[in-house]
């Protein structure tokens, strides 16, 4: 591949190394210069173009963007079209994301050119959740080198999506005197909530004294029951955490005729973490810190089984790096509600009407100012967020904003102009986060404001279940298991949105941040969007403006 500036009189055949800004419109990156173009270029002043000329030994981006993913096995995974160079993975199911940093490495060394980002070794991910990328740097790379790291890739797991597999548990907890009900309570309904992304579910609950006979006979108990559809599993929550190696629950797990793989673990919190086996049945005597919502040793080890994993005390002991944990920022787990607490969440409304409406065609036509009965498109959206009662509602004008404006007068909204509105979506995101109130908010609902099928009703279910995942989960509309809008976004996201550039919206977000996502089926409301003056008449709107 040959990089540099190309007099117009050769450019025939080049590739454009950046856009191109005509008189008449423009050239993306990567287009291939015919005649046409190239008069076009000198018309609109042009006498020499960055290019790339490829040689005969070259692939084009997307080619071997695309010939690097075809050696990925395709289980649990979904592979997005070669675009701009770069192929995204995604995640086909709830599972375990397993990478090996060594084959990892050795396909990055292969060529600068060549590169594969990946999420950590062994964190849980959702069906949907993005997993790695595929990016090719320069607009064409070397075959051979592309040969070679395609072979790494076929030699060799680089990563891959372990399934969750659903499992049937048992909670054993031990009771003293010192030790709350309600304590004990919230213990068992937070295991619930760890277990329910792999489908697993809790089959009964044991309590007994914090002694070793008591809880060696609840084991028992628990391996006596009827056999369940899912394998079993035994999880022993103590009133007191362990002191020693043969301590109350590991001297359990042998006195019921198990074996104990590992006692404590170099991850903080969940030192005090016991791991047992009984036949085929893990038993895990969970930290005391088990009985928070936070991440902890705990949830690595209990993944790991979910994933069909068996951990050793090898690869328990290997987790010490990384072991301290902290809360993290775009992933935070905050501590669990009440329902009076969930209640009390506050959500701001940002209503998207800034767009230019580049597809209603050439003749002034503006979407947002067709009528729905009889109503301007802008004012039924922004009267659909007021009539849900979410709370403060924000609407980002930008194209035709006076008239947008006037559209909304006399409503109980607030106006935020984004003067940047043609450079893309993100920067009306980050206005209407600007605005007033809106990033002291729980959450905020985005929605787009040409979308007539929308109700209040429809945003009333949003903002109930993003009340009650506790405002730590990502809620978005769907139809048919399809993803559409509107979303409500955590406040733990905000200053991701705030750094977003271009024309893109939140989803690269959504699917990347770690936080729950909890789909809302509201129809085919969530799919529709009129950006045409055909999609505005098959809607029932009358063109305006």
């Amino acid at each position: 591949m040959i990089f540099g500036a190309v007099d117009l009189d050769q450019a025939e055949g080049a590739v454009l190394a950046h856009a191109a800004k005509l008189a008449d419109g423009r050239l993306p990156k990567g287009h291939v210069l015919g005649v046409e173009d190239i008069i076009r270029l000198r018309n609109s002043g042009f006498s020499s173009i960055i290019a790339v000329r490829v040689e005969p030994d070259d692939l084009m981006e997307d080619d071997a963007a695309a010939q690097l993913a075809d050696a990925i096995p395709r289980d649990h995974l979904r592979f997005s079209e070669a675009a701009t160079g770069r192929v995204n993975l995604y995640a086909d199911a709830n599972g375990l994301f397993v990478a090996d940093k060594t084959v990892v490495d050795r396909f990055n060394r292969v060529d600068a050119a060549i590169t594969l980002a990946c999420l950590a070794d062994h964190v849980p991910v959702r069906a949907g959740d993005m997993v790695a990328t595929i990016k090719i740097i320069p607009l064409a790379v070397s075959r051979q080198k592309v040969e070679a790291a395609r072979r790494i890739l076929e030699q060799a797991v680089a990563f891959e999506v372990k399934p969750f597999q659903p499992r049937a548990v048992t909670l054993v907890a031990t009771e003293l005197p010192s030790l709350k009900v309600s304590v004990m309570d919230k213990t068992e309904r937070l295991l619930a909530q760890r277990l329910s992304l792999s489908g697993s579910r809790i089959v009964g609950e044991i309590r007994v004294p914090h002694r070793m006979e008591a809880v060696a006979a609840a084991i028992g108990e628990a391996l006596a029951r009827p056999a369940a559809a899912a394998p079993a599993m035994i999880v022993v929550f103590g009133a007191s955490a362990m002191a020693d190696f043969s301590d109350v629950i590991p001297e359990a797990i042998r006195q019921a005729g198990g074996r104990v793989e590992h006692a404590g673990m170099p991850v903080d919190p969940g030192n005090l973490l016991v791991l047992g086996w009984i036949g085929e049945v893990p038993v895990l005597g969970a930290p005391g810190c088990a009985r928070s919502p936070k991440e902890n040793g705990f949830d690595w080890i209990l993944n790991r089984i979910l994933a069909g994993e068996c951990p050793t005390a090898q690869d328990i002991t290997g987790l010490g790096v990384g072991g301290l944990l902290m809360e993290i920022p775009t992933r935070p787990q905050p501590r669990d509600l009440t329902g009076d607490e969930a209640e009390k969440l506050t959500i701001a409304v940002v209503v998207l009407a800034a767009g230019k409406a580049s597809r209603m065609g050439g003749e002034g036509r503006h979407k947002l100012l067709a009528e729905f009965d009889g109503k301007p498109l802008v004012r039924l959206s922004a009267e659909t967020a007021l009539a849900a009662a979410v709370g403060r509602t924000v609407v980002v004008t930008g194209h035709r904003a006076g008239e947008i404006a006037a559209c909304l007068d006399g409503l109980d909204l607030t106006l935020a102009h984004n003067a940047d509105f043609a450079s893309g979506m993100a920067s009306s995101l980050t206005t209407g986060l600007s605005a007033p109130g809106v990033a002291d908010a729980d959450g905020v609902l985005v929605m787009l404001a040409d979308m007539p099928g929308v109700t209040p009703a429809d945003l009333r279910s949003l903002v109930s279940a993003f009340r009650g995942a506790g405002g730590r989960a990502i809620v978005r509309a769907v139809s048919n298991g399809k993803r559409g809008n509107p979303v409500i976004l955590p406040r733990t996201t905000y200053d991701a949105l705030m750094k977003l550039e271009g024309d893109v919206g939140a989803r690269h977000i959504v699917e990347t941040c770690g936080l729950a996502v909890i789909d809302v089926d509201i129809g085919e409301a969530a799919h529709l969007d009129v950006d045409t003056p055909e999609a505005v008449i098959a809607a029932g709107g009358v063109l305006k403006g």
